[in-house]
């Protein structure tokens, strides 16, 4: 899918009959969702609280893939500047791709924290250090450059009719730089280098909350004065689970890491303000999960079909199993230790469908094709003139 524009509704659904050319021209950043999905599935299955014998192994090896995904898809999107920057400049110009820049900076960030709490074991102790805080930081500031370019360029370039789910991906980035970044702690030198980050990453948790706050009421409002998303776009509903779940992961960061970085009442105050911020939080996205299933049920029944916006099922959903991780940590509840376990089935089910067809779609070449118009139709436009 180059877009997830309503009004070209086939683009990303697969055709497995169709003889299309296979080309990167229509390869648009919303393929990084891929690499977040497929990492996620194995940092928080790492991290799972539970005993289980080659779970680790089994987890170390999906980071691997998600890294070798991440390295391929760097790689394939280069080509596509160099060969395609027409066709590149046009997605930061429509409303629909613009956003997923954000998954860029996620998917450096995913696979730059399970290259530290995982790449260890296959890499080495310090090409893994160093690599993550290669990833890291790259991430990091592809992040920050897109939560403050992409609602510029929806301000005064593009041309918006509604409101869309996909609003939230640029801004929550900074949220995963947030929830990962204390992991370099421990490479850093005492003192001043590690309360900057730690502080650095608290302020980065505020950019994204806030930013999440103005953003979420105008998605919520959309729904009820304009009624379900079509058919393509509904599973993107599952992106606003991702501030959510990584924002109650922060939190649980913060309060693993605070204890000798800073003075211990900011420690304890870390350590209580993940429990209470990080409980109401997490029911909320329970309540959320709840809706947005029950329209992505709906839309099934109604003959949605395969397209890369199913990703959004794997990425924000692997969040909430982190979260709820980090709450069982802190609060010693079953009922935490339960919820992630439950939350992460429904991942490792959906990101193993998304990639099974993902592939197929791959092979048939229908995910790479441009979008089908009706002859004589333009492409819409999307960009302010003025």
């Amino acid at each position: 899918m180059a877009s997830l524009a309503p009004s070209r509704p086939r683009l990303g659904a697969t055709t497995p009959r169709a003889r299309v050319p296979r080309s990167v021209r229509h390869l648009g950043p919303n393929w990084y969702a891929s690499v977040m999905g497929t990492s996620v599935v194995g940092t928080a299955g790492a991290a799972l609280p539970v005993t289980v014998p080659g779970l680790r192994t089994a987890c170390t090896a999906v980071w691997a893939l998600s890294l070798a995904m991440l390295l391929t898809l760097l790689t394939a999107r280069a080509a596509h500047w160099h060969r395609h920057r027409d066709q590149a400049r046009a997605h930061l110009l429509d409303p629909a791709v613009a956003p997923f820049y954000g998954c860029l900076a996620m998917a450096l960030l995913a696979v730059g924290g399970g290259t530290l709490t995982l790449g260890g074991e296959w890499l080495g102790a310090p090409a893994s250090v160093a690599l993550g805080a290669v990833l890291l930081t790259a991430g990091t500031a592809v992040g920050l450059a897109a939560a403050v370019a992409v609602p510029y360029l929806m301000v005064v370039r593009h041309r918006i009719e509604r409101a869309s789910p996909v609003w939230l991906l640029p801004v929550v980035a900074p949220m995963v730089s947030a929830a990962l970044g204390p992991l370099l702690l421990p490479h850093l030198p005492g003192g001043q280098a590690r309360q900057t980050l730690l502080l650095g990453c608290h302020a980065m948790f505020g950019v994204s909350l806030l930013a999440t706050l103005v953003m979420l009421p105008l998605v919520f409002g959309r729904l009820v004065l304009d009624g379900p998303l079509p058919l393509a776009l509904t599973p993107t509903l599952f992106l606003v689970l991702g501030p959510l779940g990584q924002s109650t992961t922060a939190a649980n960061a913060f309060a693993d890491s605070a204890a000798g970085v800073l003075p211990d009442a900011y420690a304890h105050g870390f350590a209580a303000f993940a429990v209470l911020y990080g409980v109401p939080v997490m029911g909320f996205a329970l309540l959320w999960l709840a809706l947005a299933g029950a329209m992505v049920v709906r839309a099934r029944r109604a003959g949605m079909g395969f397209a890369m916006t199913w990703w959004a099922f794997t990425f924000p959903v692997g969040t909430c199993v982190t979260g709820a991780e980090g709450l069982a940590r802190h609060t010693g509840l079953a009922a935490f230790r339960w919820l992630a376990i439950v939350l992460y089935a429904f991942l490792a089910a959906a990101w193993l469908v998304a990639a099974v067809r993902t592939v197929r779609g791959l092979v048939s070449g229908a995910l790479l094709a441009g979008p089908v118009r009706a002859a004589g139709v333009p492409a819409p436009a999307t960009a302010r003139t003025r």
